[in-house]
C-alpha cells in the first residue's frame, strides 16, 4: 500500500481526497492488484480542526510529523501560495519524498531548484495540474512529444478573463459588469488582480515555455498585460475586422530566440482558439513534424484539477525517479518587448480618417464605429509600429496585439 500526504485540504486537496476514494477500485485495478485501497492517505496537514471527507483522524499541524515518517512516500501539495509550500515541498524532497503539486507559483518561482532536488534525490517533482486544471498538457510535452521539436505553444489559460470577455462579446457588458458576474458566479477571486492582469497566465506560459525549450524564465523575466483596459468598442471593432479578443499566453520560436509574452489578442475566426468561450481554457502546440495539436477543457475548478493530481501520484508509482531538469542562464534567449513581430490593432478617435490613417500607416484594413477608427496594422517589429504611432498627430484610444 502508498502512503502519502496531502497538505492543505482545501478546494483542490479535499478533490484529491475524494477521487482516492470514489475511485480506489480503479486504481487498484490499474496497479494489478486486488485491495480495497491501494493508496492511502496518512496525513492530513492543515490549521482546521475538522476538515471533513473522513479524514479528520489523520490530521496534523506538524510538517515534522510527514517528514519524519518513512511510510509516506508522496506529499501532495495543494496548499497554494509561495510560503510555506516552498519550504515543505523542498523539504520532502530532501526526505527522498515524491512531491505532487498544482501550485503553479511555486513551480514557476523555484522550479529549477526543485526539481534540481528531485533529480539528486532520485525522486520526482510533479506538476501536470500547475498549468489548465484538469487538462493533459505537461506530460504530453515531457513524454509524449518529448522527441519533437516544439515551434509554438499558446493558449488561453485562465478560465476567468475567458468568461469575462466572453460575456462581453455575448452579451454587451462592461468590463466592470462581467466581472462582478464573474465574482458572483464564483469564477473570480474577491481580489482578481492575479487574473485580469496577465500574472496567472504569465506563470503558467513560462512552466510551458521552460519545458518546451529547455530554458527557465518566470514571470518577472517576460512582458504581460491584462484585460482591465479591454473596453466594448474594443470587442465590437475586432468583430467587425472579422476576430475575437482572447487574453493569450505565447511562447514561440523566433530564429535562435524565444518571443514569449502575454497580452489580449485579437484572434482570427480562423483559429480553433476564437471558439473557446467562458470558462473554458485551450492551448495549442505547434511541433515541426507533428503539425498543431490543440488542448481543451475546464481549466480550473476541484475535481478537474484533482483530477490532474491524482495522474502525478499514478505516474510517481508507476515511474519514480524521473526528474526533468530546467537550465538557468537561458534568460537571453527570450526577445524583448520591443523585438516581438506582431500585427497591432489600433482604435482612435474620429471617423471620416481613413484617407489620413492609410497616408500614414499604409494600406490596412480599417473599420469605423461609435465614433472611432479601428485598424489593423500588419506583423512587423513591433518597434517599428510604436514609432509610427507616436508620430500618429490623432488621439490612439486602444493598443493591442493582434495574430495577424
Amino acid at each position: 500500500m502508498i502512503k502519502i500526504a496531502i497538505l492543505g485540504l482545501g478546494v483542490v486537496g479535499g478533490g484529491v481526497a475524494d477521487i482516492l476514494e470514489s475511485e480506489k477500485s480503479l486504481i487498484a485495478k490499474h496497479f494489478g492488484v486486488e485491495c480495497e485501497k491501494f493508496i492511502e492517505v496518512k496525513y492530513v496537514l492543515d490549521l482546521r480542526d475538522s476538515v471533513g471527507h473522513g479524514l479528520d483522524d489523520r490530521l496534523t499541524k506538524s510538517i515534522d510529523d510527514i517528514l519524519n515518517d518513512d511510510e509516506v512516500s508522496i506529499v501532495v501539495e495543494t496548499m497554494g501560495g509561495l510560503h510555506p509550500a516552498y519550504e515543505f515541498s523542498l523539504a520532502a524532497l530532501k526526505k527522498g519524498k515524491n512531491v505532487v503539486t498544482s501550485n503553479k507559483a511555486v513551480v514557476s518561482a523555484y522550479g529549477v531548484e526543485l526539481l534540481g532536488m528531485a533529480a539528486e534525490m532520485g525522486v520526482s517533482y510533479l506538476f501536470e495540474a500547475s498549468v489548465g486544471g484538469g487538462i493533459p498538457i505537461i506530460r504530453p510535452l515531457t513524454a509524449c512529444l518529448c522527441g519533437e521539436r516544439i515551434n509554438s505553444v499558446s493558449g488561453i489559460l485562465n478560465g476567468t478573463t475567458n468568461y469575462i470577455l466572453s460575456q462581453m462579446e455575448k452579451c454587451g457588458v462592461s468590463f466592470k459588469e462581467a466581472l462582478a458576474d464573474a465574482q458572483a458566479k464564483g469564477y473570480a477571486e474577491k481580489d482578481p488582480t492575479a487574473d485580469v492582469s496577465g500574472a496567472d497566465t504569465c506563470r503558467k506560459i513560462c512552466i510551458l515555455a521552460n519545458i518546451a525549450y529547455d530554458i527557465y524564465i518566470t514571470h518577472e523575466d517576460i512582458c504581460y498585460n491584462g484585460i482591465e483596459d479591454i473596453e466594448m468598442a474594443d470587442i465590437e471593432c475586432a468583430e467587425l475586422l472579422g476576430k475575437r479578443i482572447k487574453l493569450l499566453g505565447v511562447a514561440k520560436r523566433n530564429g535562435d530566440n524565444i518571443d514569449a509574452f502575454v497580452s489580449p489578442m485579437l484572434v482570427g475566426l480562423d483559429s480553433p482558439l476564437s471558439m473557446v468561450n467562458d470558462v473554458f481554457n485551450a492551448i495549442l502546440v505547434e511541433g515541426e513534424n507533428v503539425g498543431e495539436l490543440m488542448f481543451y477543457g475546464k481549466g480550473a475548478g476541484s475535481l478537474p484539477t484533482a483530477t490532474a493530481v491524482v495522474s502525478d501520484i499514478i505516474e510517481a508509482v508507476d515511474a519514480p525517479r524521473r526528474s526533468m531538469i530546467w537550465k538557468n542562464g537561458s534568460k537571453d534567449m527570450i526577445s524583448s518587448e520591443d523585438g516581438i513581430i506582431s500585427a497591432l490593432y489600433v482604435r482612435v478617435n474620429g471617423t471620416g480618417i481613413s484617407d489620413k490613417l492609410i497616408s500614414h500607416f499604409g494600406d490596412c484594413k480599417i473599420v469605423e464605429h461609435c465614433g472611432c477608427t479601428a485598424i489593423l496594422l500588419p506583423a512587423k517589429d513591433q518597434a517599428a509600429h510604436l514609432e509610427l504611432l507616436k508620430s500618429f498627430d490623432g488621439e490612439v484610444l486602444s493598443v493591442i496585439k493582434a495574430d495577424k
